[in-house]
């Protein structure tokens, strides 16, 4: 069992890594256009965005950002997994 150091490391790592993090970037762009529109676009044109609201809204791309980082670092474990088996 992996500790939560190692997993924070791993995850690191993954960030690290230029394609890993242009990658993350758009998938954060693309879905969290979408989930900030779904969540908050009648808001933004309704002008009714507000401090908290604007927080909510970076964390709608921050998720998915991360998320993708996630994904990314999973699967160059399980490669690194099969290449060493």
């Amino acid at each position: 069992m992996r500790t939560l150091q190692q997993i924070i490391q791993q995850i690191l790592a993954t960030i690290r890594q230029p394609q890993c993090r242009r990658t993350a970037f758009r998938v954060a762009l693309v879905v969290g256009t979408v989930l900030f529109t779904i969540n908050h676009g009648s808001a933004l044109l309704a002008q009714e965005m507000n401090q908290t609201r604007w927080l909510a809204a970076i964390s709608t791309y921050c998720v998915p950002f991360m998320v993708s980082i996630h994904g990314q670092s999973q699967g160059r474990k399980t490669l690194a997994r099969r290449r060493t088996a």
